[in-house]
């Protein structure tokens, strides 16, 4: 048996039996999820899970989203190739590899200085010369390179500060998880001028929240 057919069967699989189903029909989307090698942006280790329904475990405790949730992420954003796009939480590099496969520049920081450097060497060996990678604390926002087109944010946020909608320009869109386990969902926020944005909530998950994110008031009796 062929182990190189055999990967791309278990490719096939996750977009047909997971991706699709989740309403993810963009077919560039699909295109791009066929074509980009996502095993080789797992741990070793956990390559056998690399087209697994799961979160696949990074090192320092964090996690790589469950495939069907980046990609319906990534459809939701509409990205064009004209986008300068922000990811808050590099991780693995995945994520960043598809939005730079869609847009234009990308603009991607972790907290965490060793996702910062694995996953630079893995988007260099992959060709990507559109990504710039900053280490930092974005969990307040990140305007460094504003105003954005697109933003996504990889954790959840209990609350959303109001420094990520300021900084899309007129028409831009964020995609973020907000809420507490055990009730979060994904919304898209979309800049419709002069400060003002509407929010459409897309459907119902639970990640681990974002390091340092924002916390709700709670009142002490």
């Amino acid at each position: 048996m062929n182990p190189q057919l055999d990967v791309e069967r278990a490719r096939f699989n996750m977009v047909e039996q997971q991706i699709r189903p989740w309403e993810v029909l963009d077919q560039r989307v699909l295109d791009l999820l066929l074509r980009l090698r996502r095993e080789e942006f797992v741990p070793p280790r956990y390559r056998s899970l690399a087209f697994v329904d799961m979160e696949i475990p990074l090192e320092h405790g964090e996690t790589m989203l469950a495939p069907k949730l980046e990609a319906r992420m990534l459809q939701e954003l509409t990205l064009t190739p004209e986008d300068r796009i922000l990811e808050v939480g590099t991780g693995s590099g995945y994520m960043t590899a598809l939005l730079a496969s869609l847009g234009s520049h990308v603009y991607s920081v972790d907290i965490i200085p060793d996702f910062t450097r694995s996953a630079g060497a893995t988007l260099n060996a992959h060709g990507f010369a559109n990504v710039t990678l900053e280490t930092g604390d974005a969990a307040r926002g990140w305007d460094r390179h504003a105003p954005y087109d697109a933003v996504v944010v990889t954790g959840s946020m209990p609350v959303l500060p109001d420094a990520f909608p300021k900084c899309l320009r007129p028409g831009g869109r964020l995609i973020v998880v907000v809420g507490e386990a055990p009730v979060m969902e994904a919304q898209l926020i979309t800049s419709v001028g002069a400060g003002a944005c509407s929010t459409t909530g897309l459907f119902e998950t639970c990640i681990a929240p974002l390091r340092n994110a924002l916390q709700p008031e709670r009142f002490v009796f």
